[in-house]
């Protein structure tokens, strides 16, 4: 696939994402996910935010997904630019989360990194404010 056909893909699962209010995970897996996937997070699993972490196997990377929504409840996550070079796409953006614990909203930049290979992801790395999202998980 093309670039630009690695940015439209994106474009509209991340258009999901946020209408859905993070409900169109099998969207992901079904539509963006490759069968192999290098999938990491720059929390790196410290806590409070331990399922953010690094999977590479695309069954427990659901673990990602379960841990996320059944802590957070998403506000908005809206990406508005993309870079993409070859393989590759930079996904710029903001979103805001309330943790479902202490009611405390994280609002952060967003950049997720993602590499395609025959039209699927098989690598993606997300950068964001830690600090802010530690922060709204401590009571």
């Amino acid at each position: 696939m093309s670039s630009e056909a690695n940015v439209r893909l994106l474009t509209e699962a991340y258009r999901l994402w946020n209408d859905s209010k993070g409900q169109s995970v099998d969207h992901w897996f079904d539509s963006v996910i490759g069968p192999q996937i290098s999938f990491g997070s720059i929390p790196r699993g410290a806590e409070p935010v331990a399922f953010a972490t690094q999977y590479d196997d695309r069954t427990k990377l659901r673990g990602y997904f379960d841990g996320l929504l059944a802590d957070w409840a998403m506000q908005y996550y809206t990406i508005n630019e993309y870079v993409a070079q070859g393989d590759a796409v930079f996904a710029r953006g903001t979103c805001a989360w309330i943790n479902k614990r202490t009611g405390k909203v994280a609002e952060t930049p967003k950049v997720d990194f993602w590499r395609f290979k025959d039209g699927k992801a098989v690598e993606f790395y997300e950068y964001f404010d830690t600090a802010c999202v530690v922060a709204a998980a401590t009571p």
